[in-house]
């Protein structure tokens, strides 16, 4: 089988989610937070980059660590964690770090300054330059200094950043003085700077640096009001700024938390107009699901658009371990109409593959792009304590490491998108469990079995196989159980 990408698309050990991707020479570079695989805590690593030939999005190597969290001076106190990062070529030919750091559970994560770090090469070993300042030298904190884009806008460098507090309203905080008291706590702001309409705290926001890419240059700015409607689509994080020809493309995660999407302007810094989702890491939105029936567990989102080798793709993020803190890169690819458009896109198992994949050979459970038991949770900084179905992994004695999908119960449905078949014939799959029922091997959410297995309570993985009947072609493959207890699913296996 020829060499293929799934989504997640890096090792499924590997957790990078905040991706920003670049293109810098020949390669495509990937720069984001770094979660522990079933970390206890937002973004517990250093800062890894893993980069592919623009050419080749199935090779994807690891470049190693380029910035440890020690190095920053704030490292040792309460806010020892490094958040969304972004990388930007300076007009003098190095390359620029800009993060914020936080401390447990993102506390501490809103009030302090944009930290940055320099290197000669995209993903060498990173050195602390300093942070962003006034001219005075002292630290630039006007607004919220978080989730920082930086964007070299033919020679303007601009550096994108700011959150905006979800469920309140400047009426509900001025009369509400607990709710008052937990945001101004959450931003170290004053509660004049919060409430204030002409300079209201929250929103996206933008300010222009000067060549020492440290400096402010231009005073910080909205780039949109705070009072914007955004048709339930409001600005939350995860700045991000892209130009599409002559036009700004700001792509962000919403109000909703488990989307992206985008707002288009023919400037820099005002006059963007709301454009739609662009993906969902719960497919809300597309073929009728909804909050209520959100096709996997959701919870936070953050990426970016870049056109490689003449396609777009969305660089985006899932959710693991039924919580928000291991959380892997997936990408999917995208159109970009005439009209400037961009319709939302599904999820997928095949994002950066060109295509579907091969429907021969054994493929890991946990490229999975919908798992759901229809009632999945959205995550907001937690773990959560009860059963559902969910991307998971068990370090075994001998040192090898089972990843797999657990707490399989009754009515759950696991769905891969898309395979191309050709003479199919049988398909196993690989479990374990107290469970007892039977599997359905579907073409379709709703369409008749193409095979039924019948599950019985196994202590070690075990394969089971069927005979299939589907024909050839392309389409997805959805996995349906239903009996008592529960199993989990490791791998799946077309001959």
């Amino acid at each position: 089988m020829n060499k293929q990408a799934f989504n997640p698309f890096l090792p499924l050990g590997e957790h990078i989610p905040d991706g920003e991707p670049h293109i810098f020479g020949d390669r495509v570079y990937l720069y984001g937070s770094h979660d522990n695989e079933g970390g206890w805590t937002f973004c517990m690593g250093d800062y890894t980059v893993y980069s592919a030939p623009v050419d080749d999005l199935t090779d994807w190597r690891c470049e190693g660590v380029i910035y440890k969290a020690e190095q920053d001076p704030d490292y040792g106190s309460d806010r020892c964690y490094m958040y969304a990062p972004d990388v930007v070529k300076g007009n003098d030919g190095r390359y620029y770090l800009y993060y914020c750091m936080s401390g447990k559970y993102g506390f501490g994560g809103y009030y302090g300054p944009i930290q940055v770090a320099v290197c000669d090469t995209p993903a060498g070993k990173y050195e602390y330059l300093g942070y962003v300042r006034w001219k005075d030298g002292t630290p630039m904190k006007k607004y919220v200094c978080f989730d920082p884009c930086a964007f070299n806008d033919n020679g303007t460098i601009r550096i994108y950043y700011g959150t905006q507090y979800q469920n309140e309203s400047n009426s509900i905080l001025e009369k509400d003085n607990e709710a008052m008291a937990e945001v101004m706590e959450r931003f170290g702001k004053s509660r004049e700077e919060i409430l204030s309409t002409a300079d209201n705290v929250s929103g996206p926001c933008m300010v222009v640096l000067e060549d020492d890419m440290l400096t402010v240059k231009e005073e910080p700015k909205h780039i949109i009001p705070y009072e914007a409607d955004f048709g339930g689509h409001e600005f939350f994080e995860a700045s991000s700024m892209r130009k599409v020809g002559d036009k700004y493309y700001f792509v962000y995660s919403s109000q909703k938390n488990h989307e992206l999407c985008y707002a288009v302007s023919d400037y820099p810094d005002r006059d963007f107009k709301f454009g739609g989702t662009i993906v969902s890491n719960g497919d809300i939105g597309l073929n009728g699901v909804t909050d209520e029936n959100r096709m996997n567990m959701t919870g936070t989102t953050h990426g970016s658009i870049i056109e490689i080798n003449g396609q777009w793709y969305v660089f985006y993020h899932r959710l693991t371990h039924k919580s928000d803190y291991s959380r892997q890169a997936c990408a999917e690819r995208i159109e970009i109409a005439p009209d400037g458009s961009i319709k939302q896109v599904e999820m997928t198992s095949c994002g950066l593959n060109g295509g579907p994949l091969e429907g021969k050979g054994t493929y890991p459970a946990v490229i999975a792009c919908n798992i759901t038991n229809g009632r999945m949770p959205h995550g907001s900084n937690k773990i959560f304590d009860y059963s559902f179905p969910n991307v998971t992994h068990k370090c075994n004695d001998d040192g090898s490491t089972d990843r797999f999908i657990g707490e399989i119960s009754s009515g759950t449905l696991i769905g891969f998108k898309y395979f191309r078949f050709e003479g199919l014939k049988r398909m196993s799959i690989n479990v374990r469990g107290g469970g007892d029922g039977k599997i359905s091997i579907c073409t379709g959410i709703n369409s008749a079995p193409a095979a039924e297995i019948e599950v019985h309570p196994y202590n070690i993985w075990r394969n089971i196989t069927a005979e299939v009947n589907i024909p050839d072609g392309v389409c997805p493959i959805y996995l349906k159980y239903s009996g008592r207890d529960m199993i989990d699913i490791k791998e799946i296996c077309f001959e």
